[in-house]
């Protein structure tokens, strides 16, 4: 497969999901049809699986050429990261709400809200970067071998992380308000910064400080 072909599908992935997930569309279909709001989120991620496979069997089907493969120490190396890396993940599962990330608590609910419900806050993983599952994410990736095909693909999810990373803040923003702005000011955005990470004090002014917004309105 021509790797044109490889960048327009994932591409039109990336631009398909942005859109789904964007507030103006959410908007206009809790005007125009409320009545499917409830079920929005769990479609919108069971849709986002389902448009994954095709993805994976064209890299299966066209690994492409090997450019590099980690041998000897270097694949422990990797190896253990990759693995580090996964436990980080899994374990930053327990610091979502994933009812709500799933949709299912919208859906028992029967929540029509454009916006989403969980409150803000800071797990310890949130204290190195505002996005923990897009570093993880980018850590296993580029800890694997390599060829062509993979290479192209590594770098276009990367950059659709940051890019969407940047979307997705804007939502926060809208959220949180000013309370977000101020978190996005002290912590990294994905890649971890000596300078940019919250120690449990600042964390917890932090999340004090929501506290008062909220308990204000």
């Amino acid at each position: 497969m021509p790797y044109f072909l490889i960048i327009a599908v994932f591409l039109a992935y990336f631009i398909l999901h942005s859109l789904l997930a964007s507030i103006m569309l959410k908007q206009w279909l809790a005007i125009k049809w409320p009545a499917v709001m409830p079920y929005y989120r769990l479609a919108f991620n069971v849709l986002a699986i389902i448009l994954c496979i095709p993805l994976l069997i064209i890299m299966f089907l066209y690994p492409g050429e090997v450019l590099w493969q980690w041998q000897g120490l270097s694949f422990y190396i990797t190896s253990a990261i990759a693995v580090l890396a996964l436990v980080g993940f899994i374990v930053s599962l327990q610091c979502y709400d994933l009812a709500e990330f799933w949709g299912i608590r919208q859906l028992k609910e029967r929540n029509s809200s454009v916006h989403d419900q969980e409150n803000f806050h800071i797990s310890p993983f949130h204290r190195y970067v505002r996005h923990p599952w897009y570093f993880f994410a980018i850590v296993l990736i580029w800890t694997r071998d390599v060829s062509s095909v993979q290479l192209l693909v590594y770098l276009l999810v990367t950059a659709y992380f940051f890019f969407g990373s940047l979307l997705e803040e804007r939502k926060l923003i809208a959220y949180h308000g000013e309370v977000y702005k101020k978190y996005q000011q002290k912590v990294a955005g994905i890649i971890p910064l000596p300078w940019k990470i919250l120690s449990k004090k600042q964390a917890q002014e932090l999340l004090d400080e929501t506290k008062y917004i909220l308990d204000k309105r």
